[in-house]
């Protein structure tokens, strides 16, 4: 295993980090159309979603819930109708920490501070720490990889070490 790539990689990505005041201004595009395209995912509005977030055929989602990561993007009747029972009149702001762009590639680091219904929980809060990478096709961007944890508020080392473990809080 090549070690080396990733942590040049990584320091690389590292050395460019802007906030969105000092993103060239197709990253910054990139933060406002992926601000929108997730406002319009929380309220349900699937189609809106879809249209304004291109995503790669090699698209991993490592998904706030935890398990195994997703592949590929369906984009089927079927999807769609899931994901409009899934989120229901939620609301979005997108909190940028910071930026990356390196070539053909940009990351957004943020927290997603959504309140509304999803999976059939009742309202309420839902902050996600985020990480999105994106890879130039052209003129546009497409959606390659997205983490999010629901860790916007600190929890301890053996609250972390249960989830770690597979416990189930009660």
């Amino acid at each position: 295993m090549n070690l080396v790539f990733p942590f040049t990689f990584g320091v690389m990505l590292a050395s460019l980090g802007s906030t969105i005041g000092d993103a060239p201004s197709d990253v910054a595009d990139l933060v406002r159309k992926t601000e929108k395209a997730n406002q319009a995912l929380v309220r349900g509005d699937i189609d809106e979603y879809v249209e304004q977030t291109n995503h790669a055929k090699d698209y991993v989602l490592m998904n706030p819930f935890g398990g195994a990561p997703s592949r590929g993007f369906e984009d089927t009747p079927e999807r769609r109708a899931g994901m409009r029972q899934f989120f229901k009149r939620g609301t979005l702001k997108q909190e940028v920490v910071a930026t990356y762009a390196a070539g053909d590639l940009a990351v957004l680091v943020s927290i997603e501070h959504m309140h509304g219904e999803a999976g059939g929980q009742p309202e309420q809060d839902w902050t996600l720490r985020v990480t999105q990478v994106f890879r130039r096709d052209g003129s546009s961007w497409q959606l390659v990889h997205r983490h999010a944890d629901p860790l916007g508020s600190k929890i301890t080392v053996p609250q972390a070490a249960a989830l770690a473990r597979g416990n189930q809080p009660s």
